[in-house]
């Protein structure tokens, strides 16, 4: 599975504007609330609930806030980019800048680790982080990732 065959474009979100960690959330999970047929809240408390059990700040700038859903048919995968940056309580301590969001059904966990393992491979390129950081619309980010993601 590649990431842009379950990234939903409209998710792409170049320029979050929150500065801790739940108010970044819930502007990731805003554009996933038709899709999902769930509240924004109940999707945020999902994505809280697994930060409570450590944080998804996996550090060099990059954080991937994921949870499982009960109900949902397939994997949903969301993108944000923050300039400023967010103390994402990452490993480094380093505030993140890079989000990938995902959400998946609640019993699909081979293909979620796959998925999380395809992402953290792509931005362990430090130049497909620098052109990510500097993306300013959604088709860039999608252009971005097609370009690396064909090598995976």
């Amino acid at each position: 599975m590649k990431i842009l065959d379950v990234l939903i474009k409209e998710a792409v979100l170049v320029d979050l504007k929150s500065v801790d960690k739940k108010g970044v959330l819930e502007e990731l999970t805003a554009p996933l609330t038709g899709i999902t047929q769930t509240n924004r809240n109940d999707l945020v408390k999902i994505l809280m609930d697994r930060e409570r059990l450590g944080s998804t700040g996996i550090g060099g700038g990059i954080a991937i806030p994921h949870g499982k859903m009960r109900g949902l048919k397939t994997l949903i995968l969301g993108f944000g980019l923050s300039r400023k940056g967010v103390n994402f309580e990452s490993m480094d301590n380093r505030p993140s800048h890079i989000f990938f969001l995902l959400l998946t059904p609640e019993n699909s966990t081979g293909v979620h680790l796959k998925l999380l393992a395809r992402i953290s491979k792509l931005l362990k390129d430090e130049t497909v982080k620098e052109r990510l950081f500097h993306a300013s619309t959604p088709e860039e980010v999608l252009d971005i990732i097609q370009d690396h993601d064909e090598e995976f």
